[in-house]
């Protein structure tokens, strides 16, 4: 497609329209359509008329279907690149001139453009689907404008376009059998556009003024200006609180989540101490076991009890008395119960009763 915006004349055309046919290699996209010369198209190859039919069964590589389309284009956006390419690939081997109206043209039948006319013939040359850019075209396409470059087939969008005292200027092509339908991109027009910017003039230009605009150049006034530069400090402050907040509440979570941690961690270390504590102290427990031997072996380790009324039952020795030494000069460890913690008072009892018997003996002796 590039080859052809060369502007070198038909015979460039002529070359590079057979690759295009046989579906040849991509060409390089590197200069921008060209402009139709005033005069229109010089070229020596004889124009025959074509029927549809016979524009989609496919032409001779040297003689291309000659498309035309026009518009505004103001904000050249995705609905105008998808018309266009539909009137590219209308026929197989497609030469798609565009028409764009002037200024002058335009703010007169339509309306105001964003864009000048300069910046939509520029933008129109920058389309990958444009062989040719046609500038202050006509707002009603006549005979002599069709003849003069050499067009086979206007396309459009099949709704009647009322403008300029007619129902529709592309009636008479139609009737002509020249007019192929193209579809329109829902969701998406330069009015369209125009209402966004419109419905949020504030943003924008509050946004422009951030990005070094002065009030003049927006068409602002003193006390505008000055309001939006406080709604945009105070939206400044709103977007400061709503971080705090979020990294408040980010720093709760995260407590929260540490301190339930901590408390199943104590409650799992407070039942494994309860645990270790029954295992240890409880009623079948090391340590019961531990004062149950302990037991045993002292008991063991204790002097054995005699029947009563043996010589041996007394738990202590006597000592040899003197014949002159009186019953009080005993020793008093004689008459002294033997102490041990482990017997049991049954056998105190029997300990203290063999001692009063000793005694007695004693005493009588």
């Amino acid at each position: 497609m590039a080859g052809k915006r060369r502007g070198r004349g038909g015979n460039v055309q002529q070359q590079q329209a057979p690759q295009r046919q046989r579906g040849g290699p991509h060409r390089a996209l590197r200069e921008p359509a060209v402009f139709a010369k005033s005069t229109g198209c010089e070229s020596e190859i004889p124009h025959e008329k074509l029927t549809i039919a016979q524009a989609r069964r496919g032409t001779p590589a040297h003689r291309p279907v000659r498309v035309y389309a026009d518009g505004i284009f103001d904000l050249f956006h995705s609905g105008h690149a998808r018309a266009l390419m539909q009137a590219k690939n209308v026929f197989p081997n497609t030469f798609l001139i565009v028409g764009v109206c002037s200024d002058e043209l335009t703010h007169k039948l339509k309306g105001y453009t964003v864009m000048t006319e300069d910046e939509r013939y520029d933008a129109l040359r920058h389309c990958r689907y444009v062989d040719e850019v046609v500038r202050d075209a006509p707002w009603s396409l006549s005979a002599e404008f069709l003849k003069k470059h050499k067009i086979d087939f206007v396309a459009h969008d099949d709704i009647p376009y009322t403008s300029a005292g007619s129902e529709d200027v592309y009636k008479h092509i139609k009737e002509a059998g020249m007019f192929v339908a193209t579809e329109r991109t829902e969701g998406i027009s330069t009015s369209d556009l125009i209402t966004r910017i419109v419905r949020d003039y504030d943003i924008y230009a509050r946004r422009n003024l951030q990005r070094g605009y002065t009030a003049r150049e927006l068409n602002v006034g003193f006390i505008s200006e000055k309001k939006y530069r406080i709604q945009e400090q105070v939206d400044k402050m709103k977007e400061t609180v709503r971080t705090v907040e979020e990294k408040s509440k980010h720093f709760v979570y995260r407590v929260e989540e540490k301190s339930q941690d901590l408390i199943h961690k104590w409650e799992e270390k407070s039942r494994e101490f309860i645990s270790n504590f029954l295992e240890l102290f409880g009623p079948d427990g090391a340590w019961h076991a531990i004062q149950e031997r302990s037991g045993r072996m002292i008991q063991a380790l204790s002097p054995y009890s005699s029947p009563r009324g043996s010589p041996s039952s007394s738990p202590t020795r006597r000592r040899s008395v003197s014949p002159g030494s009186s019953p009080a000069s005993a020793p008093p460890s004689s008459l002294s119960l033997p102490s041990s913690p482990t017997r049991s008072r049954k056998a105190k009892r029997k300990a203290t009763r063999s001692s009063l018997k000793a005694a007695s003996a004693y005493n009588v002796q």
